[in-house]
């Protein structure tokens, strides 16, 4: 995780930062971020990077790469006003002893926000249409030698594969269908049993609930109706809404503010 020292939203590069620049509450921004940390610190040892001046995004530490075992794709924004964050996070995966494979200069990547891990086999989902591009899911595919499921998102709202699928435990998966296009729909519902899909609503997306965080069946989120929380329990799931009203300000929730670096 990086602390909110800078964070505000201070451009615009995704639709939820729309009329929010400069109307951020900093006091209750780093609360509900040190309220975060805190419940996620019960259950994992949490890391932190330090925040940089001039770099409001680097909050969202998803964004940092994609990790798995030692090693570690570095983000490779599309976004110029996020595109000096990835000196921070390349210098931290090397001090820290990951190993950065090359990736071309002209195919952005952001990452985790992009590249999610399949909870129940050993499948990469990797989101592409916004931020990431293609041929990003065949070149990770190749990186990390597992299968890829490369999903097209058509929803400017949902501008990264965390912000509306989230695999969970079990081999469950938590997912906003409109954010996808037919094929992709399709290529969910081909490799995913229905008894393990759990379909959110558009309330629960716009709340992005998707956006969460997934650590020993215990799911960190923003916010989710009682009808996706009784869900989650139904599952076997134990959900636990932490707010976080002023990072969705600028597109993000739990899952944006974090990146694991142990995955089972």
């Amino acid at each position: 995780m990086c602390a909110p020292d800078h964070f505000e939203v201070d451009y615009v590069i995704n639709p939820w930062m729309y009329g929010n620049r400069g109307k951020t509450d900093n006091r209750l921004a780093r609360e509900q971020w040190d309220a975060l940390r805190s419940a996620l610190a019960v259950h994992a040892e949490i890391v932190l990077l330090k925040p940089q001046p001039g770099l409001p995004d680097m909050v969202f530490t998803a964004n940092a790469g994609m990790v798995l075992g030692h090693l570690a794709v570095l983000s490779h924004f599309l976004a110029p006003e996020r595109q000096g964050e990835e000196k921070h996070f390349r210098s931290w995966f090397e001090a820290n002893g990951f190993k950065l494979p090359p990736w071309p200069e002209k195919v952005y990547f952001e990452g985790a926000g992009d590249a999610l891990l399949d909870r129940g086999k050993e499948t990469i989902w990797a989101g592409y249409g916004f931020r990431s591009k293609m041929p990003s899911p065949r070149l990770i595919e190749a990186i990390f030698s597992r299968p890829v499921m490369a999903l097209q998102l058509v929803n400017p709202n949902f501008y990264h594969l965390d912000t509306c699928l989230c695999p969970l435990e079990g081999g469950y998966l938590m997912y906003y269908p409109a954010a996808f296009d037919e094929e992709s729909q399709k290529r969910i519902l081909d490799n995913v049993l229905p008894e393990k899909r759990i379909v959110v609503s558009d309330d629960d997306a716009k709340a992005f609930a998707c956006n969460a965080v997934d650590i020993r069946k215990h799911i960190f989120m923003n916010g989710a109706s009682a009808h996706l929380q009784g869900q989650l329990r139904a599952a076997g799931f134990s959900p636990l809404i932490v707010p976080l009203s002023e990072f969705m300000k600028a597109g993000g929730a739990a899952k944006c503010l974090t990146l694991k670096l142990v995955e089972p």
